[in-house]
C-alpha cells in the first residue's frame, strides 16, 4: 500500500501475527458466559490471549461458570466469574465495575444473555411478555449503554441475536419481538461510538443445536428447523464462534450491521 508517496508492504506472515495477538491482554465481558454459545466464545477468545470475565445469572450456573474460568485460564487467558440479575441497572454497572476493577480495561464485550420460550401468541402472559423484554431488550440495551461508558478506544461490542428475525414463523412472537429493538440499538450506538473508532454489531445465528434452543423446541421442530436450511442441519456453536473472533480483530470495519449466521435458514 501507499502511504505519503511511500510503498510499504505487510506480508501474509505479519498479518497473521497481527491477528493472532490482537487480543493479547485484551479485556471482554462476555454475558451468558457460562455455557452453551457464551462459554465457548469464552474459551475461544481466552485462547487467543484476551482476560475474561465470565457473567452468569443463576446459582444453578455457577458450576459450568467455574468450569468456564478454569478452561480460559488453561487455554492461556485469565478469566473470573461474575452473577449477577441483569434486568437491574445496578446490576450491569456492578458487572462491568468488577470487570475493569479487576483487569484495568474495557476492550470488549460480547452480550449473549438471552430468553426465550416458544408459545402462541394468544397464550402469551403479560408475565412472559415482561420477562423476555426485561432479558432480551433492556437488559441488551443497557449492557451496551454501560458497556460504551467504560470501553477503550478501538473496541468491539457485539450482540447474540436470532436469524428469527428474518423468518416468518409463529409461536416466537415474544421472543423475536424482544429481540428486534436490539438492532436499533445497535445502529444509534455505532453512530454514537463511531469516532472512537468502537464497532457494534450482531450475530444472528439460526436454531442452533444446544439447550437453548431444545428447551424452546416443540416436538419436530428442530427437524423442520434443520430441513428448512440450505445445507440441511441446525447451526451448531463451532460455527458461530469464529465470527466472534473475527469481528474482535479484522472484521472491525463491519459496523451497525446484522449478520445472519445460519447455513441459509432466513435471509433478510
Amino acid at each position: 500500500m501507499s502511504i505519503g508517496g511511500e510503498h510499504t508492504s505487510l506480508s501474509t506472515e505479519g498479518k497473521h501475527h497481527m491477528t493472532e495477538t490482537a487480543l493479547l491482554g485484551k479485556t471482554i465481558l462476555i454475558t451468558g458466559g457460562a455455557k452453551n454459545l457464551g462459554g465457548a466464545v469464552a474459551r475461544d477468545l481466552a485462547a487467543a490471549g484476551a482476560n475474561l470475565a465470565i457473567h452468569y445469572r443463576s446459582t444453578r450456573d455457577k458450576g459450568l461458570a467455574e468450569e468456564t474460568v478454569e478452561a480460559c485460564i488453561g487455554a492461556g487467558g485469565d478469566a473470573i466469574a461474575i452473577q449477577a440479575d441483569l434486568t437491574s441497572v445496578s446490576a450491569i454497572q456492578q458487572v462491568l465495575d468488577t470487570t475493569v476493577r479487576q483487569f484495568g480495561s474495557l476492550y470488549g464485550t460480547v452480550n449473549t444473555a438471552g430468553l426465550a420460550q416458544g408459545s402462541p401468541m394468544v397464550e402469551v402472559t403479560e408475565e412472559l411478555y415482561d420477562s423476555h423484554f426485561d432479558i432480551n431488550a433492556k437488559a441488551a440495551f443497557f449492557v451496551m449503554a454501560e458497556s460504551a461508558k467504560r470501553i477503550e478506544d478501538g473496541g468491539k461490542i457485539i450482540n447474540i441475536l436470532s436469524s428469527l428475525l428474518a423468518a416468518f414463523t409463529g409461536r416466537y412472537s415474544i421472543y423475536a419481538g424482544s429481540k428486534a429493538p436490539v438492532e436499533h440499538f445497535t445502529r444509534a450506538l455505532a453512530k454514537e461510538l463511531g469516532s472512537r473508532r468502537v464497532s457494534v454489531n450482531n450475530l444472528a445465528p439460526g436454531p442452533m443445536d444446544t439447550t437453548f434452543f431444545w428447551n424452546a423446541a416443540a416436538d419436530g421442530e428442530a427437524e423442520y428447523s434443520a430441513n428448512a436450511t440450505a445445507l440441511g442441519e441446525l447451526t451448531k456453536v463451532e460455527y458461530v464462534v469464529p465470527w466472534v473472533r473475527f469481528l474482535m480483530t479484522n472484521g472491525w470495519w463491519l459496523n451497525g450491521q446484522t449478520v445472519f449466521l445460519n447455513g441459509g435458514f432466513s435471509t433478510r
